[in-house]
This record gives C-alpha cells, sequence and structure tokens, in this order.
C-alpha cells in the first residue's frame, strides 16, 4: 500500500475518521450490493465518507492504485492514506470489520 495521500484525487472531502473508497463499473451487478452495504456503514458510523467512482471516469487513478477489478474498496484512513483493501461484495459484517481495524486497532 503506498504511503501517500489521496484526499486530492477525490471528489469530496475525506471522513474525519476514515474513507470508504470504492471502484465500479457500469455493468457490476456486486459494484451496487457493494455500494449499499458501504452507503449504510458510512451512515451509521460517524466520521466515516463513502466515495464510488466509476473505474472508466479514473482510468489513471486505477492504474496507479492497481485496481484491477470491480468492485474494489480502498480504506483510507483520516489522512487520506490507504490502510486496506478487499475486492467483491463484502457483506455488512466484513465491512465493519474492516473499517474498524483501521479507525479502532487494538
Amino acid at each position: 500500500m503506498p504511503d501517500t495521500s489521496l484526499a486530492g484525487d477525490l471528489p469530496v472531502a475525506l471522513g474525519h475518521r476514515a474513507t470508504l473508497l470504492q471502484f465500479s463499473s457500469t455493468f457490476c451487478a456486486p459494484c451496487r450490493a457493494t455500494r449499499s452495504v458501504l452507503d449504510r456503514v458510512a451512515r451509521t458510523t460517524g466520521g466515516v465518507t463513502h466515495v464510488e467512482l466509476d473505474v472508466a471516469d479514473h482510468v489513471e487513478l486505477g492504474e496507479r492504485l492497481g485496481i484491477d477489478a470491480t468492485p474494489m474498496v480502498l480504506i483510507l484512513d483520516a489522512d487520506g492514506v490507504e490502510r486496506g483493501r478487499a475486492s467483491g461484495a463484502p457483506s455488512l459484517a466484513q465491512a465493519r470489520a474492516a473499517l474498524a481495524a483501521v479507525v479502532d486497532p487494538s
């Protein structure tokens, strides 16, 4: 994982605690399921933002970050630095656990 901030690459402000950055593609059914799960996590977890980017509209960023499948979710810390990533559609429990590992590390 690169140790540089992605804040300048996003169309919205970072979450105060974390940002769930989702790369999707237009005809991806698992991407829609992922959007629903991550939206719910962001709505119910203070200081967390969910940002979805279509990889076709952000080719250069996707290539730079090694996005080779959708959905791909990057978990960014409060500074916009990638702290984790997962491919495929997560369950609500999986998404919450991955986020907790970043915002509330033990």
